[in-house]
């Protein structure tokens, strides 16, 4: 029965923040990816559309729920980053065996100044604890504050409640299970400050030598890292290459000193631009299970990651003719 009154408001909110003008949800402090998949990482993007009555924006809090661990929140030029750290309710079983029972449970951006006719994202990187259950919300109460007033987007639904009766509701995902959503849901890692998503390949014709391997790569430290180089089950060595005109000519070059992410940064690894290149297969890449491989950072260190495997020419246009 607890199941089914959760998945009914659940539904419901989706269903009024649906109907929303596009004007009326800017209107309220809201999350950039509405659903998230349980055990697997989360970007929480918040969105701010407006000011306090007019005036602007000069400080924004995000409370993180429980079940929500390994944040990370991203820098932004201009503001002030504050994180408030405490103890979870429970201790967090999660991948290899890492028991996490303290972290980060309010993120504090400062002393920047969002005009009222402006939008802005305040960005955390974090990571949905293997345990919970599907069909739920986990609600990110925010406070933002002005140079004049506050608007406080705390307000929780009770129970048979609508969402669509609260005046200042708090920021929530709903979370769906891992085998529910396996298909859809982009692999995600972390290493160091760095939040890694959706490594992925194409399968090759018979006697290829080479692939290419594509990824985001997304910064929330403070400090510049490199990709600079990685392992793919079956290949010989991988290295780092970027594609680009020369002379009207697409052509290909090896980063010997890898590829710089800075702070704050996100960087696409994809065809027709910077990409991770298997060298020396053994045997072409079929469709089927993911790749196991590894990342290699310069100052993050290694990471083991598993590459999807897409079809023939999958996103093809500007990738490399000969894989």
């Amino acid at each position: 029965m607890t199941s089914f009154l959760q998945t009914k408001r659940v539904l419901a909110l989706v269903a009024c923040m649906a109907a929303l003008p596009a004007s009326d949800a800017l209107a309220h402090s809201t999350l950039d990816q509405p659903t998230a998949t349980i055990g697997t990482s989360y970007k929480a993007v918040v969105r701010i559309g407006h000011g306090c009555e007019k005036a602007p924006t000069t400080r924004v809090v995000l409370t993180i729920p429980e079940g929500v661990v390994s944040v990370r929140p991203m820098p932004k030029p201009g503001w002030t980053l504050e994180t408030v750290r405490g103890p979870y309710e429970r201790t967090y079983e999660l991948s290899h065996g890492r028991k996490l029972s303290e972290g980060v449970k309010q993120v504090i951006w400062s002393g920047g100044r969002l005009l009222d006719e402006h939008y802005d994202e305040f960005v955390a990187a974090t990571s949905i604890a293997p345990g919970l259950s599907a069909d739920t919300l986990l609600y990110f109460p925010v406070v933002q504050t002005c140079e004049t007033g506050e608007h406080r987007w705390v307000e929780v639904p009770a129970a048979g409640q609508r969402a669509d009766a609260l005046k200042s509701p708090a920021p929530a995902v709903r979370l769906v299970a891992a085998a529910a959503d396996k298909a859809a849901a982009p692999r995600g890692y972390t290493a160091g400050n760095l939040v890694i998503e959706a490594p992925w390949t194409r399968a090759t014709p018979p006697g290829a030598r080479v692939a290419g391997g594509y990824l985001k790569i997304t910064n929330t430290g403070r400090e510049p890292d490199r990709i600079v180089g990685g392992s793919l089950v079956g290949a010989e060595r991988v290295e780092i290459h970027e594609m680009a005109m020369a002379d009207g000519v697409m052509r290909m070059r090896q980063l010997s000193q890898g590829l710089e992410i800075k702070p704050g940064e996100t960087v696409e690894l994809k065809p027709g631009g910077y990409h991770v290149m298997f060298m020396g297969l053994a045997s072409a890449i079929a469709m089927g299970a993911p790749l196991r491989g590894t990342l290699v950072f310069e100052k993050a260190g290694t990471v083991s990651v598993e590459f999807d495997v897409a079809p023939i020419g999958a996103n093809a246009s500007g990738g490399h003719g000969h894989h």
